[in-house]
């Protein structure tokens, strides 16, 4: 699928300098029913191998139907430095996007910190090398969120600057081990904030934010129902969700607004739907990693309809299985056009 890259009115800030984030080593069915049984080849691409005591990171599979997982490289990780965070300078490097000026994104003035992620912006220009001119630089975007642990964290990256999806990817990770509740375990529950980059096939970038449940029951479904030996079912919800442009503006309802107008005379929302998780066996593994699928439901003509699905992925942390974090990724059609958010959360036990 091509990408064509079409002029925006608009562009916002910035630039800085890398690091890496990671060490080497490391110690309801709200949505409606589901049953996918996950193995590793289901999760998203990692370099490393995985095990329950051991670092987790996994990134955004290359794709060229939605221009995801470009900014892999040669090993995209956080290790590996493809893409990666300098404490000190407060900046964020990524390799393999063009027109992201220097690959150095630096913490965006307008709106720096969005759920519990920081926010990063490209420069807006970038000069020729020889003659000094200034060179036009695309509207990318990357947050960046971990935990107050710095056990788990991930990092999205994205772009409203083509008529296609734009080119980005995601990454996520756990720096250390889980120890996972014995089979037969009591339920537990992990709350926390959500945050991501919602594009689109020609219609820019914004902002998303939401407030995250999960659950995970370690008592059923049975082991043996699940292809990778855990016996865990997972239910999760984002709620309270609102979006906002590159300023930082309120476009919640000019979003309603098109759900509306799109759905007329059968819908009239006065809120986003929340996320919810498809609940089924099969979506936990030993090493604490986590996948399945999610959707939001509308109400037309007195009838659920889906307005929109995608997948969740996420992974366990700490000696007593203390924090979640991950990435979603949901697709909707609006008006004809179709949109896809990509958003991060990072969740504790209370």
């Amino acid at each position: 699928m091509s990408a064509v890259r079409i002029y925006l009115a608009a562009l916002l800030v910035l630039a800085g300098c890398g690091g890496s984030p990671f060490p080497s080593g490391g110690g309801g069915g709200g949505g409606g029913g589901g049953t996918t049984n996950i193995s590793v080849s289901d999760l998203p691409t990692t370099t490393i191998t995985v095990t329950p005591d051991g670092v987790v990171e996994r990134h955004e599979k290359h794709n060229t139907g939605t221009n995801g997982g470009t900014v892999t490289g040669n090993g995209f990780a956080f290790k590996n430095g493809k893409i990666s965070y300098d404490g000190t300078a407060d900046t964020f490097t990524v390799d393999n996007l063009a027109f992201d000026g220097g690959n150095v994104y630096q913490r965006d003035a307008t709106q720096p910190d969005l759920g519990p992620a920081k926010v990063y912006a490209a420069d807006t220009t970038y000069a020729d090398a020889q003659t000094g001119a200034l060179i036009d630089q695309f509207s990318y975007r990357a947050l960046y969120g971990v935990s107050t642990s710095g056990k788990t964290q991930f990092a999205i990256v994205r772009t409203g600057a083509y008529a296609d999806y734009g080119f980005g990817g995601f990454i996520y990770g756990r720096n250390g081990g889980v120890t996972l509740p014995a089979t037969g375990s009591e339920p537990a529950k992990y709350s926390g904030t959500y945050a991501g980059l919602r594009d689109s096939q020609g219609s820019g970038m914004s902002y998303t934010t939401g407030d995250m449940e999960l659950s995970i029951d370690f008592k059923d479904f049975n082991p043996d129902e699940s292809a990778t030996g855990n016996g865990a079912g997972i239910q999760g919800y984002v709620t309270n969700r609102r979006i906002f442009d590159l300023a930082g503006n309120d476009i919640t309802q000019l979003v309603l607004d098109g759900i509306n107008a799109d759905k007329t005379p059968d819908v009239d929302l006065t809120a986003l739907p929340t996320l919810a998780f498809k609940v089924g066996p099969g979506v936990l593994d030993n090493n604490g990693e986590a996948q399945g699928e999610l959707n939001s439901l509308i109400q037309v003509s007195g009838a659920n309809k889906e307005l929109e699905a995608g997948k969740y992925y996420a992974v366990v942390s700490g000696a007593n299985a203390d924090e979640v974090a991950g990435v979603i990724v949901v697709v909707s059609t609006i008006n004809s056009v179709n949109f896809r958010e990509t958003g991060g959360f990072i969740l504790y036990r209370p």
